[in-house]
Formats: C-alpha cells, sequence, structure tokens
C-alpha cells in the first residue's frame, strides 16, 4: 500500500523504508552471486572469469536502463507526494512509454555488438566464448530488467518497498532452482546462468503487474493519461535521462578497468570477480539508503518540506556510517575468508581477491556518503552535479588504473577502483550545501 514519507520522525521513516529495499537488493544480489557460485565452483576459474568480465559491460546497458526507470519514478514520487493522484497516473503513464522506448534502443543496440565489445576490451581467448554466451542472453532480457525496474521503483515512488521485497525473493528462490537445473542438469554451462536470470527477472516482472492490477487503483492507468504533452515527457526525460547517463559513465570507468584487468589474465580477472561478489553484498545497505533518500527527498519536495529533507539527510548519514564503521573492520580482518566462498583450490586467486577487499574497504566511508548526497541531489532534480560527479569518478578510475596497474599490477588497479569515490564525494558535497541553502532560504520567502 501507498505511504507517505512527508510526515513522522524522519530516521524511523527511513530506517523502515530501507529496510524491504535492502532486503530486495540482497536479494537480487543473492540470485546473481548464485551464478557466480554455481559456475565458478563448478565449471572452473575460467569459467568464473568468463562470467566476471561481462559485469562491466552489463552495468553499462543494464546499468543505464535502471538509472532511467529510477529517475522516471522520482517524478512520480513528486506527484505522490504533493498528492496530485491524477498527475501519479500520468507519470506512471510516461514511466512506461519511456520505459518501452528505452528498452527497444538498447536492445537493437546492443545484441549485434556483444561480440566486438568483448573483442574490443581485449578479452582473453580462452573465455570469450563463454562471456558471448552469456552476455547476449543477458542483453536479450533488457525488457525484463525494465519492466521490473519500472514497475518496482514505482511502487517504492508510492512508499510501498516492501512487496518489491517479496517479489525478489520469489525470483532469488526460482533463480537458484533454475541455475541448478540448466548448468548442472541439462549441462547448459554459462549460457545457463544468463537463462535462468532472465527467466527470473520476467517471473518478477509479471507478478508486479498483477499487484498493481489488484492493490493499487491509483496507477491503474487510462488511455487518456497516455496522452501526454512534449512539457510532460520532457519533465521525465530531464530526471531519468541524466540518471541512466550517470550509470553508463561510471560504468565507462569500470570498463577501462576490465580492459586493464583483462591484459593481466584469467587469474586476475577470476579473483576480481570473486572480491567484487563479495564487496556487492557487503555494499548493498549503502546503496538501499541511497535509493530510500531519492524517494524521501521527492515526496518531500513535492510537499515542499525542504527543512525535513535537511534533517533526513543528518539521519541517514549517521545510520549509514555506523554500519560502514563495523563492516569495514569485519572486512579488512576476514578478507581471505570471505573471498574464499567463490573460489575452490585456487589459493593465489584468493590472496589476490583479499587484496582488493583490503584495499578498497578503507575508503567505504566515502561511498557511504556518496550514495546518500547523489540520490538526494537527484530526488531534489539536481540531474547535472551528479552526472559531472560520475564524470569525476570516470576519469579518475580510467586514468589512475592505467597508470597504477603499470607500476603496481593487479594491487595498483585495486587502488584506482577505490579512489574514485572520494574524487566524486567533493562536487556532491559543494552541490548539496549549495542546493539546500537555496531552498531552505526559498522555503523562508515564501513562508
Amino acid at each position: 500500500m501507498t505511504k507517505s514519507m512527508t510526515s513522522g520522525g524522519p530516521a524511523r521513516l527511513i530506517f523502515l523504508f530501507t529496510l524491504p529495499l535492502l532486503g530486495g537488493n540482497l536479494f537480487q544480489q543473492f540470485y546473481n552471486m548464485m551464478d557466480t557460485l554455481i559456475v565458478g565452483r563448478t565449471l572452473g576459474v575460467n569459467a568464473l572469469a568468463a562470467v566476471g568480465c561481462t559485469g562491466s559491460i552489463v552495468f553499462f546497458i543494464i546499468g543505464f536502463a535502471q538509472g532511467v526507470s529510477s529517475g522516471l519514478a522520482i517524478v512520480t514520487a513528486r506527484y505522490f507526494g504533493a498528492e496530485d493522484y491524477d498527475g501519479v497516473r500520468r507519470s506512471f503513464a510516461a514511466n512506461i512509454v519511456i520505459g518501452t522506448a528505452v528498452t527497444i534502443v538498447l536492445t537493437v543496440i546492443s545484441v549485434p555488438a556483444t561480440r566486438w565489445i568483448l573483442e574490443a576490451m581485449n578479452t582473453p581467448a580462452k573465455i570469450i566464448d563463454d562471456a558471448y554466451s552469456y552476455l547476449v542472453i543477458i542483453f536479450v532480457g533488457i525488457f525484463a530488467v525494465m519492466m521490473f525496474n519500472v514497475l518496482s521503483n514505482v511502487l517504492r515512488a508510492l512508499g510501498d518497498s516492501r512487496t518489491p521485497l517479496i517479489f525478489l525473493i520469489i525470483a532469488s528462490i526460482l533463480n537458484i532452482i533454475l541455475d541448478f537445473a540448466f548448468i548442472l542438469g541439462f549441462g547448459i554451462g554459462v549460457s545457463g546462468a544468463a537463462l535462468a536470470t532472465v527467466i527470473s527477472q520476467v517471473v518478477s516482472g509479471l507478478l508486479c503487474i498483477i499487484y498493481i492490477a489488484k492493490k493499487f487503483p491509483i496507477l491503474h492507468v487510462k488511455r487518456k493519461d497516455f496522452k501526454l504533452t512534449n512539457s510532460e515527457i520532457m519533465q521525465h526525460l530531464t530526471v531519468g535521462m541524466p540518471m541512466g547517463f550517470q550509470a553508463s559513465i561510471i560504468s565507462i570507468g569500470i570498463i577501462t578497468l576490465q580492459i586493464v584487468l583483462n591484459t593481466q589474465g584469467e587469474t586476475s580477472v577470476a579473483a576480481f570477480t570473486a572480491a567484487q561478489k563479495v564487496e556487492q553484498i557487503i555494499l548493498t545497505p549503502l546503496s538501499s539508503f541511497g535509493l530510500t533518500m531519492a524517494t524521501y527527498a521527492a515526496q518531500n519536495y513535492g510537499a515542499g518540506e525542504m527543512k525535513r529533507i535537511q534533517m533526513g539527510v543528518r539521519r541517514c548519514c549517521a545510520m549509514s556510517l555506523s554500519y560502514t564503521a563495523v563492516v569495514t573492520a569485519l572486512t579488512f580482518f576476514a578478507a581471505r575468508q570471505l573471498s574464499g566462498i567463490f573460489i575452490k583450490d585456487a589459493p593465489i586467486v584468493n590472496d589476490m581477491a583479499a587484496t582488493y577487499l583490503q584495499v578498497t574497504c578503507v575508503l567505504y566511508w566515502s561511498l557511504s556518503l556518496l550514495f546518500i548526497l547523489r540520490y538526494t541531489l537527484q530526488g531534489l532534480g539536481q540531474g547535472l552535479v551528479p552526472t559531472i560527479a560520475g564524470i569525476m569518478e570516470l576519469i579518475m578510475r580510467a586514468v589512475g588504473c592505467i597508470i597504477l596497474a603499470k607500476y603496481f599490477g593487479f594491487t595498483g588497479i585495486c587502488v584506482a577502483y577505490s579512489l574514485a569515490w572520494p574524487g566524486s564525494l567533493i562536487p556532491l558535497s559543494i552541490s548539496y550545501i549549495i542546493t539546500m541553502r537555496k531552498l531552505l532560504k526559498k522555503e523562508k520567502v515564501c513562508f
């Protein structure tokens, strides 16, 4: 059901909204992790590297789709905060139209270019065929990613973060079952892992459609709601497209890093893959706090509650940094045990993965603040500075890994990856301070 975040204690609202969002993100990571876990432990290090080397490419394409859908839902959240329910329906219609268009464009571009992209990235010959098989199926399934993300983000925009969690749990369980069936039962290999992921995403999207049809009359769009004006389309594109581009810009830096990593051989790729899977789970609460702040800021912005936004950011920073302090210590001292979850009988790979985790964890605090400020600014409609911050992250990561890898090898790549976080945090912090001062001043004048 719908839930307003414009009244009540900010800390409690943010925490309770984040919990199911965190659960959903963890389960999403979990079924992505199962692909890696099953592939790594049943098909070997090369198969693990094949799946791992596609991560940056998937983030480039799929991340754009997810970013766009998140931005579109921010507009919906503003209408909901302002209690403009006709606007909510028209915004949902815009989400559907733009989401469909983006899906078609991304699919037409990515599927034919898959092999060329892998070759351009110097993907090792031993793993390129498996990487292609995995990646092309994921790209064919872009429609499933967009369907679930558009629908689940709109539900969250209206304050329901619990239902997407339930659907992700169902999808996760299904994904695990299909992983075992396709990889171990039918012997399809890495293609089976990709197929299991796509099917699971389709199911989660269909569950969202059924739920909205039965429980959310506020989202029951009619033909008239799709008669959108140019200004309405532009309103959504102005928020949605920058968020998509931000994800893609950041991913370009990761792609550059992956290219450098590929030149280091299959062992480095496998180690980086295993460490990244561990880190994605560890950092999920940080991104979940950030996503919560996008909805929180958007709803309160629509309601004209600027002081509540500032108060919410402070409370969220306190909660997120507290978690970060604990997880940083845990990661540093248990790095080898954590990375060993994904690695079997490969001590060199495990040692390298542990090095990555120990290097990056000392800067988790900067990523914690980065997520909160980036999503808060996006919830306020500030797309330019987060994009600039993404460009800065791209430059620091790309240039850093090229230079540091030359002198320090794999360790240099790890350092370059994490140094991009504080670099991106600087413009976000400045922009947040300036933006809030303007909004609070405007609120006083209006009062």
